[in-house]
């Protein structure tokens, strides 16, 4: 069956469920049917990194003539693969290993954490009419960090080192951090690591940063991209169980929605990402405050996407 077939067979789907949806007030997400059979709707997680990514995908995409409508901050990933698995999104900037995670809830083989076998083992948990393009070299991985003083006080190199004295400790993270896998019950699980208090804050976000500077917080969950960990001298603890698997950046896409030409802006995009121009196109977000879209649109000339 044609793509063209395929697509006009799901618009006629789509807009009848589009009928029952009005009048029942609707949906909180246009569906991506809305937008045209040639439309690729991108979202994204609600944090900055996210829609930073998000913004490079979209503005890549219309450089090669796509359609595009984007969807930022939609929320966790238990919110926005629900909306990917319905339909509503097409698009979403994903990261390997915490994916993986999400598909495989009960756990992965333990020889299952370099970046390579990450992904291979991904394309054996995709949902059904989702593939991934090949990730970029750009990671950012979940961490535990915490204060230079913190880290003296009580001896702190690695994770290991904090099931002793965990039970002093305030640990603050998103609220889906204390029931993910690779969240709380995996700290207990793989480090024997129980927390005094659980501060539910946000994704990495500035929730937790100024939590953990303030000293609200004595143990953070923050990114490894995020700028914070340098400018505050902070301490990202050592994983040496791989609890935290490779978190290469991925495209995850609806398989109807890719083209040539998607593909291949898609894919411009991953080549260009390195964990480092990531980073400070981070810090230009977080530390600036220069608008996502800004950001992103200089990111894909300096790297000659765009």
């Amino acid at each position: 069956m044609s793509r063209r077939i395929r697509t006009t067979a799901y618009l006629l789907a789509t807009l009848s469920m589009a009928g029952t949806l009005a009048a029942c007030g609707g949906d909180p997400l246009d569906s991506a049917s809305e937008e045209g059979g040639d439309t690729i709707v991108v979202g994204s997680a609600n944090f900055p990194e996210s829609e930073l990514l998000m913004e490079m995908y979209a503005q890549a995409l219309e450089a090669e003539g796509v359609s595009v409508k984007t969807k930022p901050n939609i929320g966790s990933r238990e919110v926005y693969m629900e909306a990917f698995k319905s339909g509503d999104i097409d698009l979403l900037p994903e990261y390997n290993g915490g994916l993986l995670l999400y598909l495989k809830p009960d756990g992965v083989p333990a020889n299952v954490s370099a970046p390579d076998d990450v992904y291979t083992a991904l394309q054996e948990a995709l949902p059904e009419g989702s593939q991934t393009l090949p990730q970029s070299a750009a990671e950012d991985k979940d961490s535990l960090t915490v204060t230079k003083e913190t880290a003296a006080k009580y001896s702190l190199d690695s994770i290991e080192d904090l099931a002793p004295v965990a039970k002093d400790l305030t640990l603050g993270a998103s609220p889906e951090f204390k029931k993910r896998p690779q969240g709380v019950p995996g700290l207990e699980k793989s480090y024997g690591v129980t927390f005094k208090e659980y501060k539910p804050l946000d994704a990495g976000g500035p929730l937790t940063a100024a939590a953990l500077k303030k000293g609200d917080i004595d143990v953070a969950n923050i990114f490894t991209t995020d700028s914070g960990i340098v400018t505050n001298d902070w301490v990202v603890l050592e994983d040496p169980k791989n609890l935290f698997l490779s978190q290469n950046v991925v495209p995850l896409i609806r398989s109807e929605a890719l083209s040539d030409d998607a593909e291949t802006a898609i894919n411009a995009v991953s080549e260009a990402l390195t964990t480092e121009n990531l980073t400070d196109a981070l810090a230009k977000v977080q530390v600036d405050k220069t608008d996502p879209a800004t950001v992103a649109k200089e990111f894909l000339a300096d790297n000659g996407v765009s």
